[in-house]
């Protein structure tokens, strides 16, 4: 492997170096975190290290000077325009964004002001986008989820991403947070992330993918760990980009330190638990809310406002997103949808029905529950979270409105038949991940599900390619096309079939093999073919798992519906010995040995002896047996003692036979009491059982009648309830029947002066509507000439001494303002009553009156 340090060139002249560059977030306690993990990085890493801390904006930062203390490496605040460098440290600056470009630090003003600042998530994806696969993503303490969302890209390009380990951080949420998200490739404390960095980049071979590709060895072990996958998850990658598996597959053998894509094979046999991580880890896709925003501007534009401007069926828009990982595209469908449609405001309210599909059932289910990080607020706007989301603890959630748009479905596109009659079809950046002959596939499938003028967008670096009678475009450079309603034949159109065949090794023949035999093999071969005795291993029931030799002298099927159980299977003489020897071999260590039984086939009597030994695997979850069978062969005797050594023989065999039925016996007799002792502690834990289940009855009987009692009682208070609501309705409408008849306006404040209820002919002497009701009065504007109106109401509180007064209004009226307490039904003083009586006519006839008798009206 070339010297990582001996490759770095000049960033400016815009070819960046080939050493990894390691990008580290932390925010809360990540100082610590920081002086161990780059107190821990040897003078000559070869590595670029940038720092991204959480920095108070408005305080100038003593972070450099901190770091430098605890590392021999040069520590430096980063200037815009500053290149990536080997052995150095470069710390972001306060109040600023972070980018990289060509290996190019570029310091970045803040968008807005007062949004979140996730700063960590910014410089990641830039990482992502520029390093590629030499990026590295470190997310050390910090509250929050900043560097989440930032790890996915990463880890999408085939970079590597840590996190520290979340018992070791003062806080912990960034680091679980992106553990939690199943974006994390080595989870270890601070001071260990060094070696790990470097111990995976040391195995990681800097050679061309398509050249490994192309030797037979390495797609023999691309074939095998495809079939592993088909085995395990039931999807099949074989028509996946080659390429695309390899790099994937290339970052697991890293980080488990092995040398060659054999050594990963046999770790995959041993280990499958490493499947499904190399499952997920070929699933991982960049995605995000509003991806591309100038291809949602132009999608809105073109497609929705169109559609939903002319749609005038009452069906709901019909929309499939497959590959929608965690929902994020199907909800920015949805939400674009929204807002078209509540510009356009067609006369018939239109509905749309999303189906989000995937093959990954995890990201399926966090899909669903519609929870996303704090991080999103990079990518949707302050308008849109306040509208569309629902701010809690953990991050933000989606509404239920845009919620009940979008179905979230379990599906594989390969092998899983397609949605119909679909408006709009969103496929972004999933074909790039397929080969040719797929994604010919895929594109006339598309069009046989869209409706006629429906709608196909697919990614920035994706295409139609030969297919342009099928689809026309509406906007080229965002990827947005349109169905051709072009009539494709059915056969024309590659179905997908829910079951595929799956290629196995072992299901190869001899012949099929590439190269020789190796000799090893070939003894292996020799010595189980001729000389090994015939076996075979069973299960606790006697269900045959696995045969070795030939075992047709001692096995034969069964009459009627095949059975492959040895007790069904056994021949005459072997059958009721192997009954009892299998149940005594699986219960102790040792092997049983079954001498001198005979077996009968068709033609001759053979005695053979029977080894049954209890077979222990870790990984087992049922109970094994290994049975041999070995023939005994028969010692040749003089013809004079033949007839005598015959009846002795016979003889040895039948005592034989009655002690191995003696021995039978006993075990059946011993198996029979601790059973029978078994039952009666069974019957007595009944019996207590029942006394418990008897006693419970009882106290649910109670129970239950307690419940019909208070169920009654219940249903009494809810009569008198009733009774008095009925009542309550009838003073209510008599008292409001009274206040109307005796047109006198009247006004209740409570004890803070605020409006409590009024009667219709106030609305004469005040501008009062329903709505201010809790309003203060003073508030009100009114036609009368009484500004102490107020403070007259608060004294009358405060004494209990009513007030009653003349006051003139705007019309040239007058009338007669009474104030009192306000008494409840306990005597309890709970504000004020105001009664407002027209006296215009009583105060004109007293006027006449004065004038007649020469004295001055008022």
């Amino acid at each position: 492997m070339t010297d990582p340090v001996s490759q770095s060139t000049d960033a400016a002249a815009g070819t960046p170096a080939a050493f990894a560059v390691v990008g580290i977030g932390a925010s809360a306690g990540g100082l610590e975190a920081l002086e161990r993990l780059l107190g821990s990085v040897p003078v000559q890493s070869g590595m670029s290290f940038v720092v991204v801390q959480h920095l108070d904006p408005d305080q100038s930062s003593a972070i450099v000077s901190l770091l430098q203390r605890v590392t021999p490496l040069n520590v430096c605040e980063i200037t815009d325009g500053l290149a990536v460098r080997p052995n150095v440290v470069q710390v972001i600056p306060p109040n600023r964004d972070l980018s990289i470009e060509k290996g190019l630090l570029r310091l970045l003003p803040l968008a807005t002001p007062h949004a979140p600042r996730l700063p960590i998530d910014h410089f990641f994806r830039a990482l992502a986008q520029d390093r590629r696969e030499n990026a590295v993503g470190i997310v050390l303490s910090g509250m929050g989820s900043d560097g989440t969302q930032g790890l996915r890209a990463i880890k999408e390009v085939g970079g590597l991403t840590l996190a520290q380990k979340p018992t070791e951080a003062a806080f912990d949420s960034m680091p679980q947070s992106a553990i939690a998200a199943g974006l994390v490739d080595i989870v270890v404390p601070a001071d260990e992330m060094v070696e790990e960095i470097v111990a995976c980049h040391n195995h990681v071979p800097l050679v061309d993918a398509d050249k490994v590709i192309k030797a037979l060895e390495t797609r023999e072990n691309l074939t095998a760990i495809i079939t592993l996958l088909s085995q395990r998850s039931h999807n099949d990658f074989t028509l996946y980009k080659s390429t695309t598996l390899f790099r994937r597959i290339e970052r697991r053998v890293a980080l488990h330190r092995l040398n060659s894509l054999a050594e990963y094979v046999s770790y995959l046999h041993d280990n499958p638990g490493e499947i499904d991580l190399l499952f997920k880890e070929l699933l991982i896709g960049v995605t995000s809310f509003f991806r591309d925003p100038a291809v949602w501007e132009s999608l809105k534009l073109t497609i929705l406002t169109p559609m939903l401007t002319g749609w005038s069926s009452e069906r709901p828009v019909r929309a499939w997103v497959p590959a929608c990982s965690t929902g994020e595209e199907a909800y920015s469908l949805a939400i674009a949808f929204r807002e078209v449609l509540e510009t356009v405001m067609p006369k018939v309210r239109v509905a749309l029905q999303i189906y989000a599909t995937d093959i990954d059932s995890e990201a399926i289910v966090r899909a669903r529950q519609g929870m996303f990080p704090d991080s999103i607020a990079a990518d949707v706007s302050p308008e849109r979270l306040a509208r569309y989301f629902v701010a809690e603890e953990n991050g933000f959630r989606i509404t239920s409105e845009i919620r009940e748009m979008v179905t979230f479905a379990e599906q594989n596109i390969i092998s899983d038949p397609p949605f119909t009659k679909i408006d709009i079809l969103s496929c972004r950046n999933l074909l790039i991940y397929f080969s040719n002959e797929l994604q010919k596939t895929l594109l006339p499938l598309f069009h046989f599900s869209l409706n006629p003028d429906g709608a196909l967008i697919l990614g920035s670096a994706e295409a139609i390619g030969g297919f342009t009678s099928l689809f026309t475009p509406v906007d080229p450079k965002s990827r947005l096309f349109r169905r051709v309603d072009h009539p494709v034949l059915r056969g024309e159109i590659g179905f997908p079939a829910r079951a595929f065949p799956i290629r196995s090794h072992q299901a190869e023949e001899p012949g099929a093999k590439h190269g020789p035999e190796p000799l090893q093999a070939l003894m292996e071969r020799l010595l189980l073919a001729r000389y090994c005795p015939a076996a075979v291993l069973v299960d606790g029931d006697g269900d045959i798992l696995y045969i070795s030799g030939r075992t047709g002298k001692y096995l034969e099927p069964a009459v009627g519906k095949a059975n492959l159980n040895i007790h069904a299977m056994a021949r005459d003489g072997l059958h009721q010995p192997l009954i009892t020897a299998l149940k005594r071999a699986l219960r102790q260590d040792g092997p049983v040995i079954l001498s001198g039984l005979s077996i009968k086939s068709e033609n001759s009597t053979q005695t053979i002896t029977v080894t049954i030994q209890r077979v222990d695997r870790h990984e087992a979850t049922f109970d094994m047996a290994l049975i041999v069978f070995t023939d005994v062969d028969h010692v040749g005797m003089p013809p004079k003692t033949s007839r005598k050594a015959a009846r002795a023989q016979a003889k040895d065999a039948l005592v034989a036979e009655l002690v191995r039925t003696r021995a039978d016996l006993d075990e059946t007799r011993a198996e029979m009491q601790a059973s029978l002792e078994e039952l009666k502690s069974a019957n007595e834990e009944q019996q207590a059982t029942n006394e418990e289940l008897q006693s419970a009855n009882e106290e649910l009987t109670t129970s239950k009648e307690e419940m019909q009692s208070m169920n009654e009682e219940l249903h009494s208070i809810n009569a008198e309830l009733h009774s008095k609501v009925g009542d309550l309705l009838s003073v209510n409408n008599d008292m409001n029947n009274l206040l109307n008849s005796t047109e006198i306006a009247t006004v209740f404040l409570d004890n803070d002066m605020q409006v409590r209820r009024f009667t219709p002919h106030a609305t004469q002497l005040f501008k009062l509507i329903p709505g201010d009701v809790g309003r203060p009065l003073s508030d009100i504007a009114t036609d009368l000439f009484y500004p102490a109106l107020p403070n007259d109401a608060r004294e009358v509180l405060r004494t209990l001494i009513f007030i009653e007064t003349r006051v003139p209004t705007q019309g040239g009226g007058w009338v007669k303002v009474r104030i009192m307490p306000y008494r409840t039904h306990d005597n309890v003083i709970d504000g004020v009553v105001i009664t407002f009586v027209d006296i215009s006519e009583i105060k004109r006839l007293e006027d006449e009156v004065k004038e007649l008798r020469g004295e001055r009206p008022e």
